[in-house]
């Protein structure tokens, strides 16, 4: 029995249902109850019964229903869920695991579209991946839920495993449980020994490419956001790249061996490529005018297209370093890969990031990047 005396029929059906918080849930009076599923005891005095919570649904049929499947994918997956741990035998030399949270509210707004969610919260890992040029093999997922909603989760799990299956990359295991909306994912990859694109492996000298274009994504949450007046047919222009960024694994793949350094862009090329300066001990030049402007954002005022390409972020593109000598070689491998990519900048022994026009004047600007704890 609880520790406290239970008095009340709802407080009783709470304590019988395992339920923590009274004021969790919504209740609807006087509806034929069941034998109770924890202690098999009927009585028409517990004729309360609550709405939202799906007492037909565990947490083990959720992750059977939705999340299992009968192949186990990728070669290095000896064994996926169902077991206490994962179990991966490396076919390379080298394993790649980068992990990223996305919460409703900070990292995607109320009510997105479940199907694009699925894929948004797999594309920005396989993009970590893609930095250091390592194949995908396999993720784990944790999902903190509010309630079980079926149609939400169906399409999640559908637009999740559309790009998993694009990728070659198998969900292995995770967790589940109640909460604000959050998802969490661990993913692995595997790459040669020694052919990893570090962020200190940028050289004097170097030029900087992007892969992709850039802005995009920020002029769409700018639109949802009220920022700017809102343009339907912009919006319809820009929110892919919000919503469905596309990882770059077969470029970052390509260039292993041809460029240095490189980094996926999150959080803006501005603090991105920062990155790539402070472990590599170096500075850059870049043409602000040479970005390349997604073909939204390509048609606003050239201060914006500035501030978006430059500090956006969301983009998912690449930003690697490779020397003078490999111009060629890097459009071979942007040609492999189907991948348009453009020549922004030089890597110089300075320290610090100037930010030039297409004349090579320096700008003076500079472009807060996004953080998780001072960015309101």
């Amino acid at each position: 029995m609880p520790s406290r005396l239970v008095t009340t029929y709802r407080q009783k059906l709470i304590y019988r249902l395992g339920l923590r918080r009274l004021n969790t849930y919504r209740f609807r009076q006087n509806v034929n109850v069941a034998n109770c599923k924890r202690c098999g005891h009927a009585n028409q005095r517990f004729a309360t019964t609550l709405v939202g919570y799906n007492t037909s649904m565990s947490e083990f049929d959720l992750i059977a229903r939705y999340f299992t499947r009968s192949d186990r994918g990728h070669p290095s997956v000896l064994l996926g869920i169902g077991d206490d741990c994962a179990l991966l035998k490396p076919v390379r030399l080298q394993q790649a695991i980068s992990m990223d949270m996305l919460v409703e509210g900070r990292h995607f707004l109320p009510g997105a579209d479940p199907v694009a969610l699925g894929h948004k919260c797999l594309a920005v890992n396989l993009s970590d991946l893609a930095a250091m040029g390592a194949k995908p093999v396999g993720f784990t997922l944790a999902l903190a839920l509010p309630d079980i909603d079926e149609d939400w989760l169906r399409g999640f799990s559908d637009g999740l495993f559309a790009l998993a299956d694009r990728h070659g990359c198998t969900l292995i295991g995770g967790d589940t449980t109640k909460g604000p909306r959050t998802i969490c994912i661990t993913v692995f990859g595997e790459l040669d020994a020694a052919g990893a694109l570090l962020r200190s492996a940028a050289r004097a000298g170097d030029d900087i490419w992007v892969s992709g274009t850039l802005g995009d994504a920020r002029l769409a949450l700018a639109y949802r956001l009220g920022e700017r007046e809102r343009d339907e047919t912009a919006l319809a222009l820009c929110s892919p790249r919000m919503d469905r960024p596309t990882p770059r694994n077969e470029l970052g793949m390509a260039l292993v061996g041809v460029a240095h350094a490189a980094i996926d862009i999150s959080d803006g090329l501005g603090g991105d490529l920062g990155h790539i300066l402070k472990r590599s001990g170096v500075g850059a030049t870049v043409d602000v005018d040479a970005l390349p402007a997604g073909p939204a954002l390509a048609s606003q005022s050239v201060a914006l297209r500035r501030e978006y390409c430059v500090a956006g972020g969301d983009d998912y593109e690449l930003c690697f370093t490779a020397p003078h000598a490999n111009r060629q070689a890097v459009l071979d491998a942007a040609h492999r890969a189907q991948t348009m990519v453009t020549r922004v900048g030089r890597i110089d022994a300075l320290p610090g990031l100037r930010l030039t026009d297409c004349s090579g004047i320096d700008l003076g600007l500079t472009y807060p990047s996004f953080d998780h704890f001072t960015t309101p």
